[in-house]
């Protein structure tokens, strides 16, 4: 039998839990962009993750720091 090995998880299950929270209020119709979620309704997964790990940050929930984007 093979071993598996053990890896660190880059996002908290406490993290995941809060992206799993805001795909539901995406779904629901409930999940709104910017500032004090007064933008326009969330229909975009990417938006929604990206809006989750954002909360989680401000949180102090273990999440990786944002993709910078290289210009070029």
């Amino acid at each position: 039998m093979a071993k598996k090995k053990a890896r660190k998880r880059k996002y908290s299950r406490a993290a995941s839990r809060d992206v799993e929270r805001a795909m539901r209020r995406r779904k629901r119709g409930t999940l709104r962009s910017g500032k004090g979620g007064k933008g326009g309704k969330v229909t975009s997964r990417e938006q929604a993750i990206a809006i989750a790990l954002s909360e989680a940050r401000k949180k102090g929930k273990k999440v990786p720091p944002r993709r910078r984007r290289r210009r070029g």
